[in-house]
């Protein structure tokens, strides 16, 4: 079993891990985490926004795959190696079981540009988070209608307390009346390890079955799913049709940055 990647923390702060589940058999992108994104495999680019993130104390790839494991051993990228499972979040809670810490973040290893200041605030969200929480999810607002109507986009409907009622891969809610906020679940979610252990001997609901999403697990077993508002405007990539769109965000953005470079001779943040 690997170790994280552990830094010095601030004295009384959480310890806080974020955990990347790759798995290479993704229906729709089988290979996925491995896919070339530049010169370096999409999971680099997820592992890289997370040591870029202040309040973690390490960066782990949970994969139940040879070919990811080697992978990371040479990128030095600390993985471990995990049985087969349902879903991300079940990865994360045997992780869990076999590495201690306060606090899990489950960053998707589809999502390259996931903003490390996202992350943070999904970590802070769960050190604060009220009783009875039993995890926390980042969302976004979305204004483009493409992925409103997307069903690899996932949406959610939230409560005035900001708790999860339902996701669906769907357009919801529907605009019988007034025109609604479409909200996007990002792929970065954030769990005690009660939580974990709990969401591991919940059986799978119809709605969960049905729309592929993890988090309604919880919703379905009337469990609290608190949502937290970020700015991220990255592109996920679910399809071989998505990295394309994402080579392509990337190009724009190493321009944009080589343009500032020039212009304040000094390093910008990276993409």
């Amino acid at each position: 079993m690997a170790a994280t990647t552990a830094r010095q923390t601030d004295a009384g702060r959480r310890r806080h891990i974020a955990v990347i589940p790759c798995r290479w058999g993704a229906s729709r992108f089988p290979g996925k985490p491995l896919a070339l994104l530049g010169d370096k495999p999409l999971l680099w680019h997820v592992h890289q926004r997370c040591l870029e993130a202040k309040r973690l104390d390490g960066a782990i790839v949970a994969t139940d795959d040879e070919r990811i494991e080697a992978a990371c051993r040479e990128l030095g990228i600390d993985s471990i190696r995990t049985g087969e499972h349902l879903t991300g979040t079940d990865r994360v809670a045997e992780v869990a079981e076999r590495l201690p810490a306060d606090g899990y973040i489950n960053v998707q290893g589809d999502e390259p540009f996931i903003s490390p200041t996202a992350i943070d605030e999904v970590s802070e969200a769960l050190e604060y988070s009220p009783p009875g929480t039993f995890a926390v999810n980042a969302y976004t607002e979305l204004a483009d209608v493409g992925a409103v109507l997307d069903h690899n986009v996932v949406k959610v409907v939230v409560t005035a307390l900001s708790e999860a009622l339902m996701f669906s891969r769907q357009p919801i809610p529907y605009p019988k009346g007034d025109r609604p906020k479409y909200l996007r679940q990002l792929g970065l979610y954030g769990f005690t390890s009660q939580a974990l252990q709990r969401f591991r001997q919940l059986r799978q609901g119809p709605l969960e079955r049905a729309e592929g999403v993890e988090m309604l697990r919880f919703v379905e077993h009337g469990h609290d799913v608190h949502m937290v508002l970020v700015q991220d405007d990255g592109v996920a990539v679910d399809t071989p049709q998505d990295l394309v769109r994402a080579e392509s965000y990337l190009n724009q953005c190493v321009a944009g940055l080589a343009r500032q470079v020039g212009a304040s001779r000094t390093v910008p943040h990276r993409c």
